[in-house]
This record gives C-alpha cells, sequence and structure tokens, in this order.
C-alpha cells in the first residue's frame, strides 16, 4: 500500500526531516520569545512579575502587549514602605545607601539611633569594623571574672 504515486527517494526523507526540524525550531522560538517577559522580570525580582509573564504570553500574538511586557519587565520597580520612612531629613542619606546600596562619603553607613537608644557617645568601632555599646563603666572598672 503506497501513500504517493511515485517512490521515495534519499532527499524527500531528508526534505521531511528538514521540515521537521523547522516546525520544532518555530515552535521553541514561539515558546522562548512568550516567556521571554516573564523571565526578565523574575530575575529583576519584579514585584509583578506573574502580570508581566501573563502579559507577554497573551501578547505573543498581539506584538503591542509583548512589547509592553517587556518594557514593563525592565522597568526598575522599586517598592518604597512607607512605613519606615525616616523621621528627619538628616536619615534620608543613610536611608538611601541601605536601600541602593551607595557608599556614603564618609564610610559605611552609620548606625541610626532612635529617642530610645543608646547616644551617640555610648556607641564605639570595634577593630573589626563593627559598632558596639560601651557602658558608662570602663572595662577596668568591672570586677574580673573567672575563665
Amino acid at each position: 500500500m503506497h501513500l504517493v504515486d511515485w517512490t521515495l527517494t534519499g532527499y524527500d526523507y531528508l526534505t521531511f526531516l528538514f521540515l521537521l526540524v523547522l516546525i520544532i525550531a518555530f515552535f521553541y522560538i514561539l515558546i522562548q520569545l512568550g516567556s521571554l517577559p516573564g523571565k526578565i522580570a523574575e530575575r529583576r525580582n519584579h514585584p509583578h512579575a506573574e502580570a508581566v509573564k501573563i502579559i507577554g504570553w497573551i501578547g505573543l500574538f498581539t506584538v503591542f502587549p509583548w512589547i509592553h511586557a517587556i518594557i514593563w519587565a525592565l522597568h526598575e520597580a522599586t517598592l518604597v514602605d512607607v512605613r519606615s520612612m525616616p523621621d528627619s531629613d538628616s536619615d534620608l542619606d543613610v536611608q538611601k545607601a541601605s536601600v541602593y546600596g551607595i557608599p556614603l562619603p564618609g564610610g559605611p553607613a552609620k548606625r541610626v539611633v532612635t529617642r530610645d537608644g543608646p547616644s551617640g557617645d555610648d556607641i564605639r568601632e570595634n577593630n573589626n569594623g563593627d559598632e558596639t555599646q560601651q557602658s558608662a563603666e570602663s572595662s577596668s572598672d568591672k570586677p574580673d571574672k573567672p575563665a
């Protein structure tokens, strides 16, 4: 039983193989393009990564939403928690340094002292650069503890 009236040669089988590879490559590229905005958003820790992913798949066949999803995924989306805003303008540089990783001109970020916390005189730096609290009495006034 023959499906065609002529005999199939090696070139015909090579053509079928090429068409099969072409169809698989087409769908692979289609899947990669559809998931591209979502992957970008997830790698950049975008707060709306799921929405970008959905718009990327929906917009795959209607180009404009897909382009919008790419732009949205690449957009810097910084969430600002207004509950942790500083009380004064002097703390703004410290907060910017902690959020964006900007080094302060005077070195590493200083510890922000609240009204209830220790005063600036009670804080000193160790040899390791860590800040510790220094009590009112010096170390020589303390009784020696057994080892």
